[in-house]
């Protein structure tokens, strides 16, 4: 089989990355028809990057973020008589209008991005998104058809993210996060977590861009919390460095409906790195992991249950690797590129075989 990689993606991009290295893993040829250019003189460079390519390959995939670039994509497969398969991965509408909520629902903006994702959609021969949560989401908000879909789970650079025996630093307990701050992330439910917890031996490190921390650095200082470190953006090997030394990893907290339906990259990087995790209990996550079993649930926007649920942990070291075991045997089954690419070539080899 020969796949046609097509879009803007970027393709160091962790959902680009592990699918393309996946399906190689899995010795599926990937032809990349691939264009960062950002003016509309990407659709010239894409046209032009396809034409050579329109015979020599079997099914496209359009990569992520590929919403705005469906229709063109859709006009040459069909012109070259191939099946197209949409990686979504996100709804743009649900992103930037209910999640973030940077336009009101019944603006024109809000309407746009609607139509975006609705029209990729239609267009596509085959949907993959990463929960059953976010495919019922797509069906109920655009009227898709069951069908048209597929879960492809989460996965992470299995070359940087992997168990390795790390020096800790100091004797502290230390919990890891990674992230921006939107509500999906819930990081001040962490930062009130870690004020509940000031006095007893526990470190907490926050990862991400400073400039969008600003407001909880000042919370901090203003609460003289000395178990927090603010870190700047670190390149994804140092990152997966700071992951190995970590007792505990946090997921995602905050309490809207776009985190009840989809995963995190975090996640599924601390099960691969085989450290504990704690996330938000959500009917998304439930479709992979087990309380006590792979991973320590807590309930959503609850500062209260999360500093509750990182103290037994620290006191419970049985429990700790007992989740971070059992949470590395599930990425191993289910979430590795190679794994998670194995079901999308179910899915390739489904809209071949209905030429």
């Amino acid at each position: 089989m020969r796949v046609c990689y097509f879009g803007i993606y970027k393709p160091t991009y962790t959902r680009n990355l592990t699918l393309i290295g996946g399906l190689r893993e899995n010795n599926i040829e990937v032809i990349e028809c691939n264009t960062r250019e950002k003016s509309n003189k990407k659709y010239f460079q894409l046209l032009k990057a396809y034409w050579p390519i329109r015979k020599n390959y079997d099914v496209m995939v359009v990569g992520f973020p590929g919403h705005t670039i469906m229709p063109l994509a859709w006009f040459l497969a069909k012109m070259s008589g191939k099946k197209i398969v949409f990686d979504a991965f996100v709804s743009m509408y649900d992103s930037v209008i209910l999640d973030r909520a940077q336009y009101l629902p019944k603006s024109l903006m809000a309407k746009k991005y609607w139509a975006i994702d609705w029209l990729a959609c239609k267009l596509a021969d085959m949907i993959l998104l990463d929960a059953d949560e976010h495919i019922k989401f797509f069906i109920e908000t655009f009227k898709i058809k069951k069908e048209k879909f597929k879960r492809i789970l989460v996965s992470c650079d299995d070359k940087l993210i992997f168990p390795r025996q790390v020096e800790k630093e100091d004797k502290n307990f230390l919990v890891h996060f990674h992230g921006t701050y939107i509500p999906i992330q819930g990081v001040k439910y962490i930062i009130a977590a870690a004020r509940i917890l000031k006095n007893e031996d526990i470190k907490f490190n926050i990862v991400g861009r400073l400039k969008d921390y600003q407001p909880e650095i000042e919370k901090v200082k203003e609460w003289q919390l000395a178990n927090i470190n603010f870190i700047d953006f670190l390149p994804y090997e140092k990152l997966a460095e700071m992951i190995a030394k970590a007792d505990v990893c946090l997921g995602m907290f905050g309490k809207t409906p776009k985190a009840f339906r989809c995963g995190a990259f975090k996640i599924t990087e601390s099960m691969a790195a085989k450290i504990a995790t704690i996330t938000g209990d959500t009917p998304a996550m439930r479709e992979f992991l087990e309380d006590k079993k792979s991973c320590l649930f807590c309930k959503m926007a609850d500062a209260n249950d999360l500093a509750a649920k990182i103290l037994e942990l620290k006191n419970n070291s049985d429990l700790k690797e007992q989740i971070a075991d059992g949470g590395y045997q599930v990425y191993l089954k289910l979430l590795t590129p190679k794994a998670t690419a194995g079901e999308l070539i179910s899915v390739l080899n489904l809209l071949i075989s209905k030429k």
